[in-house]
């Protein structure tokens, strides 16, 4: 049985829905079979994953949050209750650009341009907010450099947010983070804060959660040479490979 929506389903089992009728061009009989097993790990993927999002979605209460941190904003200063907006929920994603880097984190960056662009969307659900240590006016620069329409950055390195919330050293590095906060009535509480790291990590993979949230790597995961072990994002390329 399975839940999804709130209703009770049986599902079929997976290696029966597997049976695709569609056949590509010339592809042989060995492929066909090796196709259809995989589709049945692909069902029980997306099933698994429905059942991951039904279980963050019952988490019970986290806790209330120990301040209202003032952060420093495009438009001046702003409190984490500010954030929310018209909305009861809201995701932050912790950006590695703080004060002791010239330059943000490549990943970061990527990430954060492909979520530029479903920004309209998400934002007709919940608000969104991109927050860094370093300099607002840095992290504003930079955002004009890149063309991001829609993201909204700010600044916290004038309190601890990143370090109760992104488990970050401040005399240490950058960590990247996404959490997401709810507020009911006057109340803030932290719902959910991604916890999977370089300690969750499988021999061979860089760490990351669980489904990834990178629209890269879900697509290079689709190729023949998947993601690769030589290769990263980077803020810029060579006119010729544009």
């Amino acid at each position: 049985m399975a839940s999804l929506n709130g209703s009770a389903h049986t599902l079929k089992p997976a290696q029966a829905l597997a049976e695709s009728t569609r056949r590509f061009p010339g592809e042989s009989t060995q492929y066909r079979s090796a196709r259809n097993a995989l589709l049945a790990e692909e069902i029980e993927l997306r099933r698994h994953i429905e059942r991951v999002a039904a279980l963050r979605r019952a988490l019970p209460p986290g806790g209330e949050l120990p301040r209202d941190y003032r952060f420093d904003g495009e438009n001046g200063a702003a409190t984490l209750t500010q954030m929310f907006g018209d909305h009861d929920t809201l995701i932050t994603y912790n950006w590695m650009f703080g004060p002791k880097r010239e330059r943000p984190c490549p990943m970061c960056t990527s990430l954060l341009s492909a979520l530029d662009g479903e920004m309209p969307d998400i934002l007709q659900r919940v608000a969104f907010a991109v927050i860094a240590r370093g300099p607002i006016e840095r992290l504003v620069a930079f955002k004009k450099e890149r063309g991001w329409r829609y993201l909204r950055v700010y600044s916290s390195g004038s309190n601890s947010f990143n370090r109760d919330y992104a488990n970050e050293d401040p005399d240490a590095g950058d960590n990247p983070a996404f959490n997401v906060f709810t507020r009911s009535g006057g109340t803030l509480r932290h719902f959910w804060g991604d916890e999977m790291g370089p300690q969750t990590a499988d021999p061979g993979q860089d760490p990351r959660g669980a489904p990834d949230p990178m629209p890269l790597w879900a697509m290079l995961d689709l190729t023949p040479g998947g993601r690769g072990t030589d290769w990263y994002p980077k803020l810029e390329y060579a006119a010729s490979r544009v």
